[in-house]
């Protein structure tokens, strides 16, 4: 098994951007997690992890949703790629994963925090400022509005 930390070569991760309309009395929203572990520990962000081995990018996607959130996915649609790397004071390449993000829409279910992440929410897609995600997030929820409106 590859390290995920300073790995041999990239690494497959997926996320899942879940967008829930406005509605009785609440904003448009976006799934966000705090992760719970390196490369990413105490940050916001959208939900997902690595890919298994034998198992496809939306498979994985789901599991992760579901294993971070409690949350099931209805159908998925690849919104945008991400490049993920980090590199440690000495230069080297400590974290790296090539990341495909999907598209889907929040149709219900009970929103719980697990696996390797210590909280979970809707956060309103106006009022983002709050999470400090990465430019990398912001672009990818734009990109899932795009594809979802």
């Amino acid at each position: 098994m590859d390290s995920r930390d300073y790995p041999a070569r990239p690494l497959v991760g997926v996320g899942v951007v879940m967008l829930a309309p406005a509605g009785q009395g609440r904003p448009a929203a976006v799934l966000l997690v705090r992760r719970g572990k390196a490369p990413a520990a105490g940050q916001w962000s959208i939900p997902g992890g690595a890919q298994e081995l034998g198992e496809t990018a939306e498979t994985a996607a789901r599991r992760e949703l579901l294993e971070e959130t409690g949350l099931v996915s209805g159908p998925l649609q690849l919104a945008a790629h991400v490049d993920s790397i980090t590199r440690d004071a000495d230069g080297r390449v400590q974290y790296h994963y090539t990341i495909l993000d999907f598209a889907t829409a929040w149709q219900g279910g009970e929103l719980v925090a697990g696996g390797d992440v210590t909280a979970a929410e809707f956060a309103p897609l106006d009022r983002l400022g709050p999470y400090a995600l990465w430019s990398e997030a912001h672009r990818v929820i734009a990109a899932a509005r795009r594809l979802l409106d």
